[in-house]
């Protein structure tokens, strides 16, 4: 898996397990989590909690709540799926009590993707996502884990993100 985060780079990669716990990361994932609290980083490192909490990356992304709606709705799906307890809590630790969106209103959640726009030192960045998913049914292990690829949205992601690496890999005095 490792090497595929790599040959992923100078764009952010991470793979995740079911219960939305980093298991690995690329460099460009570590810049980001470098704005992150300390406390958030203690393993295991969830990435619902690093995307919401306001000690997380919340203060960066200029387009919270569409990305909160997002997430509410992939987590609920998930739970209603799964049966899942862990996620679960998750989702009440973020979600509980909230009122549920509008009929009739736009829903991030029911588009493919939803792009992500930090407010980064170095720029703004706008990423979207795919997941990818590996496993058989006889292979639990790779069944509940996913690599989670992050892309430019547009020329000046992409720049950023290659002065970002650029930066990260040049001689220090």
């Amino acid at each position: 898996m490792a090497g595929v985060l790599r040959a992923h780079e100078p764009y952010p990669a991470l793979v995740v397990d079911r219960h939305w716990n980093l298991v690995l990361a690329n460099t460009p994932v570590e810049h980001l989590l470098a704005h992150v609290g300390p406390e958030l980083l203690a393993p295991p490192v969830n990435l619902v909690r690093l995307g919401l909490d306001p000690r997380g990356l919340a203060p960066l992304i200029v387009n919270r709540a569409e990305v909160r709606s997002f997430l509410r709705t992939r987590l609920a799906r998930q739970v209603a799926r799964t049966g899942d307890t862990v996620v679960g809590a998750l989702y009440d630790e973020f979600f509980a009590g909230e009122e549920p969106d509008r009929p009739g209103s736009r829903v991030p959640s029911e588009e493919v993707a939803v792009s992500m726009v930090f407010r980064l030192p170095e720029g703004e960045l706008r990423l979207f996502s795919t997941i990818t998913t590996f496993g058989t049914p006889q292979d639990i292990t790779l069944d509940e884990i996913s690599v989670e690829s992050y892309y430019p949205a547009d020329a000046d992601s992409a720049a950023l993100l290659q002065n970002i690496a650029d930066a990260q890999q040049a001689p220090r005095p």
